[in-house]
């Protein structure tokens, strides 16, 4: 090699190129669903996977996103022709109403909003906390329904499908 100074940038290339490939392709929340964490009280909690899909994970996703968004309104349910567009105004109302219920400091708790879905994934320190939180959320207009993958602790496998290492 005629330039031995560009060996170690090259390595550094290379084990670059090698760990992105290793962690797979690129996840992103493509839909820009509401994502966000509540509270962080309990720091061991595995943290969820998100609304974050690879490129072939959301092309996949369109045509069911796209019949479940107008299937509320074909049902009479919403007065929007795409349940989705709920969601954004959904949120911010979703996170006021759960930061409301007592206790929620001391849980980890993130919420993911999607066609007027309410999920509430995370860890909570007992059982009483993940149903206030719960009645909190299904309390709100416009919210369809509540999934509580909860779990009380943070030994164990977690309810909901959980973010990977990067």
């Amino acid at each position: 090699m005629k330039h031995p100074a560009l060996m170690p940038v090259l390595l550094l290339l290379a084990q670059t190129v090698m760990a992105q490939e290793a962690a797979g392709p690129p996840r992103q929340n493509w839909f820009d669903d509401p994502f966000f964490q509540v509270s962080s009280g309990l720091p061991a909690c595995a943290v969820p996977e998100g609304p974050f899909y690879t490129a072939e994970e959301r092309r996949v996703q369109t045509h069911s996103r796209l019949e479940r968004g107008t299937s509320c309104w074909l049902a009479g349910k919403c007065a929007d022709s795409n349940a989705y567009r709920y969601d954004k105004p959904l949120a911010p109302k979703v996170r006021a109403a759960l930061s409301a219920v007592p206790g929620v400091r001391k849980a980890s708790v993130w919420v993911m909003v999607q066609r007027r879905w309410v999920y509430l994934q995370g860890c909570v320190p007992n059982a009483a906390l993940a149903k206030r939180l719960e009645r909190a959320a299904r309390a709100l207009p416009d919210v369809e329904a509540v999934v509580p993958d909860l779990m009380t602790g943070t030994r164990g496998k977690p309810p909901y499908p959980v973010a990977t290492q990067k």
